[in-house]
């Protein structure tokens, strides 16, 4: 498994800590980091990846919510939830990691940390959001459809 990857999981399991256990951003990166032993680039990434989806949650949370149809994100089980921030958040960054490798890695951490089903329900919310965002994309360097 790729660091990346790693550091996905990690992020992801940090977000999860701070969505069920409601502890402090700070604390859960002291405590992650004394249970869990990686390398300093798995570290970096994570931390990269947890800080800038507690960052940017708010807006995060309104794009999620903007593509679940009769769902909310109270409701979502809280790994799939969780999974949906990290990619999201990967989506609204700026990252170089192109969209389908952002869904591909989202939809395995889905089905290692939670369910097949769950794997076919975030595919289909990021598939939509993946889709809005190319198409503001386009339209804003004035390319059309």
């Amino acid at each position: 498994m790729g660091l990346r990857r790693v550091a996905r999981e990690c992020a992801i399991q940090m977000l999860y800590e701070m969505d069920v256990g409601k502890h402090s951003k700070d604390d859960i990166l002291r405590t992650f980091w004394q249970m869990n032993e990686h390398p300093e680039k798995v570290r970096e990434f994570a931390e990269q990846l947890f800080e800038g989806t507690i960052r940017q949650l708010k807006e995060i949370d309104k794009v999620i919510q903007q593509h679940t149809k009769h769902w909310r994100l109270s409701r979502m089980a809280v790994v799939d939830r969780n999974v949906l921030r990290l990619a999201v958040f990967e989506f609204l960054s700026g990252s170089k990691t192109p969209e389908t490798v952002v869904i591909n890695e989202a939809l395995d951490i889905a089905r290692k940390f939670s369910t097949q089903e769950s794997a076919q329900f975030v595919n289909g919310i990021l598939d939509s959001i993946k889709n809005e965002l190319m198409d503001k994309r386009r339209k804003s360097n004035g390319k059309p459809d």
